[in-house]
């Protein structure tokens, strides 16, 4: 009997434990990509009590909270913060061979220095423990605590990234915050409230918005803004990915539609995303920064509850017609133009992992280390099996010790230990190909392959110089 969560939790062989204590463990953290508010970083935030920081903004808790029957009052709604945590302390025990149950325990770990499992009796308790630990805590603290050396943000490009100004500007901030270009809404024509958006980047750059031409020229001016802000990436979020040819013509006839309220049709919305993410993609190559395109969602499935509750609430799914086929035909594009940026392509839809490889692989060159690259478990796969699908894939048919590693996907300042999550799977994996003699057992290069994925291959390719 193995106990829960111990120091050699999921290293099931000595190889994995070894690697794990020896090369991983004490790695610092670099977040590529998270949902931290950056205002909260700027002003060294401190929380009220653990639902805030633990609760507030988490789908993934607010979703496993819903399966266990909890009142939407205690989940999203007003109900006494105490309240909200006994509610999810009651679902928690529930959740045997969940990826929640693990990340939870280790948050509360690792942060609040609890041991015991959180149920309904004990969370009266562990929630006074957790509050009074985390009264000492700060939005900052948090981070040093889990050695976090470099975070990009998430940040629309009208934003005016005051909040990244006074963190570059405060001499005390030794973590890298960056932002990084989201411009979702600038991209997805067909979403509602794009014509509204379009006024907003017509202010915010001071442009006069006629045409696909003039929102590739807003995006542009946004593009220089940020760079100059530092910024070293960029990240499109779609639903599926999409190709087709990107005809001026078609683009603009989608443009004018959408700009009257008119849904244009299938076909004119890829034509017109198509050409305005092809121009990005020409300006990321220019600035040298990675672009990362994540598609395969199958969004806002419940409607009644997005009316009420809104976007990211944990009424998304897995789309099975991600258009994984038009990655190929995109990414051509990209170089027939102004040139491939280095680019990480995330599918929602597990069944896409060895096409993602396969077509990254035919993007190789020009002594880029990995240039294209599959990244790592999203979001419904970010679990042990998931996580062990993906390496394996990338394993098979790529180069495993090119990986870029994990990022968190988060809001919240205490989903570092999915990194932890992440390291200890990797360990295991490659402790088992090792011990069943598919590589051998060579101290040197397994620390160094390990202390790439977990970090040096990250610091490198996005450039972050920590």
């Amino acid at each position: 009997m193995v106990k829960f969560m111990d120091q050699d939790f999921l290293l099931s062989t000595p190889t994995a434990q070894w690697l794990y204590h020896e090369a991983a463990e004490k790695l610092p953290i670099i977040d590529y990509h998270c949902h931290i508010n950056p205002q909260e970083i700027a002003e060294d935030r401190r929380s009220d009590n653990i639902s805030q920081v633990w609760l507030g903004g988490d789908h993934y808790k607010w979703r496993q909270m819903r399966f266990g029957g909890v009142p939407e009052e205690k989940i999203t709604g007003a109900a006494d913060p105490r309240e909200k945590f006994r509610a999810f302390a009651s679902v928690l025990p529930r959740l045997i061979g969940n990826p929640m149950y693990h990340w939870s325990h280790l948050e509360l770990k690792r942060a609040f220095d609890i041991e015991e499992p959180l149920t309904a009796d004990n969370a009266d308790e562990i929630y006074d423990r957790c509050n009074e630990k985390l009264s000492g805590y700060t939005a900052r603290g948090l981070m040093r605590k889990f050695h976090v050396k470099a975070v990009c943000t998430t940040d629309d490009p009208c934003d005016d990234l005051h909040w990244h100004e006074m963190i570059a500007a405060d001499s005390t901030m030794e973590i890298k915050i960056l932002p990084a270009f989201r411009p979702d809404k600038a991209v997805n024509i067909e979403k509602e409230g794009f014509a509204e958006y379009i006024g907003r980047l017509s202010q915010a750059t001071g442009r006069n918005i006629q045409c696909t031409e003039d929102v590739i020229a807003a995006l542009g001016d946004r593009i220089e803004y940020f760079a100059a802000h530092g910024c070293l990436c960029a990240d499109h979020g779609l639903d599926y990915c999409m190709y087709a040819k990107p005809d001026q013509a078609e683009a603009d006839r989608a443009f004018r539609k959408a700009m009257e309220g008119i849904c244009p049709s299938r076909e004119e919305a890829d034509t017109y995303k198509t050409r305005v993410t092809i121009a990005c993609a020409g300006k990321y190559a220019e600035k040298n920064w990675v672009m990362q395109l994540h598609f395969g969602c199958l969004r806002d499935n419940n409607k009644l509850q997005f009316a009420k509750l809104g976007p990211d609430t944990g009424y998304d799914a897995i789309n099975s017609q991600s258009g994984v086929e038009h990655a190929a035909p995109l990414l051509n594009a990209f170089a027939e133009n102004q040139g491939l940026p280095k680019t990480i392509l995330y599918s929602l839809n597990p069944c896409d992992n060895t096409a993602l490889v396969t077509i990254a692989a035919c993007f190789q060159g020009d002594g880029v280390v990995a240039r294209v690259q599959q990244g790592s478990a999203w979001w419904f796969n970010d679990n042990r099996a998931g996580m062990r699908a993906q390496l394996t894939e990338l394993a098979n048919n790529g180069m495993l010790g090119c990986f870029v590693g994990m990022l968190t996907d988060s809001r919240s300042f205490l989903s570092y230990t999915r990194h932890e999550y992440f390291r200890r799977i990797l360990c295991e994996l490659m402790g088992e190909w090792v011990e069943s003699g598919q590589y051998p057992q060579e101290k040197k290069q397994l620390i160094k392959l390990t202390e790439d994925i977990c970090f040096h291959n990250t610091n490198e390719f996005f450039r972050f110089g920590v």
